[in-house]
Order: structure tokens, then sequence, then C-alpha cells
């Protein structure tokens, strides 16, 4: 029996939390896209088997990587740097090797990459998962973002000041969202699910208009001709 085909398209803006991943599921019917209950599921593989399945899904997370250490940032972190500009551009985090991910001890990881500091090693759980789960053919539907991309673009390409961890902030971009597809700012209001903050519903609710500019195929690649890893994966962020 042919699967019943839904009468709008499934959205999702994925970030990683305390306790997994948070996912803000949207509906997308012609232009209006409708926002559902916050949630936060356990681990990766629960967001790539999420139902109804994500027509497209913007995660904030690295997809692609280099096999050995090769600098802090890859061309597509680069590229969001220069996008987001200062102050913003320190969110955009280095993004570890293969080798430094699968490195046995901390130290091992240091020896090949001295530039990680402790709070990339406190990412390192879900870079883990990325680099372990996402598949070539996962990059049909999941693609790597980042919130201040996001947001930098609603801001007409202009760099925020403000950060999403103060009310100056929040307010900021939940006004911008309130532009471009209102209602859906009303989502960073809920009370957060167990396992995740405010912010965490800033980021991942802010990714639902990269979800939908991926969904229309309207999306901006950085880079624009992005490089390919060893295992057939695209190392891009998209905007």
């Amino acid at each position: 029996m042919a699967a019943t085909r839904l009468p709008y398209k499934m959205l999702g803006g994925v970030v990683p939390c305390p306790g997994g991943w948070l996912i803000v599921p949207a509906r997308l019917a012609g232009v209006t896209v409708v926002a559902e209950e916050p949630m936060v599921v356990a681990t990766l593989i629960d967001v790539l088997e999420f139902k109804p399945r994500f027509e497209a899904a913007a995660i904030f997370v690295p997809i692609g990587f280099s096999d050995d250490p090769a600098g802090p940032y890859r061309p597509c972190d680069e590229e969001a740097r220069s996008f987001v500009g200062w102050p913003r551009e320190l969110a955009v985090r280095p993004t570890p090797s293969r080798a430094a991910l699968r490195a046995p001890t901390r130290e091992a990881a240091l020896e090949l990459e001295p530039w990680l500091t402790r709070d990339d090693f406190r990412h390192f759980k879900w870079t883990r998962e990325a680099e372990r789960e996402f598949q070539p053919f996962h990059q049909r539907s999941f693609f790597a973002a980042h919130p201040d991309l996001t947001y930098s673009q609603l801001n007409n390409d202009r760099p925020l000041l403000t950060s999403p961890y103060h009310q100056d902030g929040v307010l900021e971009r939940m006004q911008l969202l309130r532009d471009k597809m209102p209602g859906v700012e009303e989502t960073i209001t809920l009370t957060p699910p167990p396992g995740s903050a405010q912010v965490h519903l800033v980021q991942a609710t802010g990714l639902l208009w990269t979800a939908r500019r991926a969904a229309g195929r309207a999306m901006q690649r950085l880079p624009r001709d992005p490089e390919w890893d060893s295992t057939g994966m695209r190392m891009e962020l998209v905007r």
C-alpha cells in the first residue's frame, strides 16, 4: 500500500542540549510555518528516525570531517565566521578531525590538535555522534547549519551584537523571527523541555528558517562548491 502523502512538509530545527538533542518540529503548508511542541530525544539516531520524516531539518552539528588534523577550522567554518562577524564569530566553533574524535584519551586528542579547549571537549559527545551516525544519504534532508548564520541572515546579513544567552539577545532574535515567520517566535517563550534551556529553544527555533529555505532548495551553501570527506559527506554549512 502506498504511503499516505501528508498535506504539509515536516521541518525541523535541531540542536544539542544536556539531555541529548532538542527538536523543534514544524509543519510547512504553502508559505506558512507552524511550530509544534519542542521535545528532547536522547540520541542522534532518535533524530534521524523522527516520524513523520523531515523534508528538511537544519541541525547544529558538523557533518563531514577531515580524517587527520588540518587546522581548527574547515573552509565552511571560516566562511561562516566571516558571515556572522564580530563578536558572534566566536560562536562558530572549530571542528575536530576524525583522528581527534576517535582518540582514546583527552591527552591523545590534545596531542593531535593542541587548539582543543575544555569547551570543545564538552561538545565531543554530540560531535562524535554526528561522525558515527551520519551517512551520505542523510544529507538529502539533514543540513548542517548554525544558529548565528540563520539570525545574521534574518538580520539582512548584518552581524548581531547581542548574545542568545542574554535577554536582550533573546528579544532581538524573537523580533527577527516575528518579521519573517510570524507565530514561530512564540516557541521561544515556552517552558523548555527537561534537559534543555531557553537558549536551545532560541537556537532550534531559528533553524526552522534555514530548514524552510532548504525544503525549497533556496539555501546558500558555504562554501558554494563544498569539499567532500573520505566517506562521501559534504563538508558544508547552509544558511
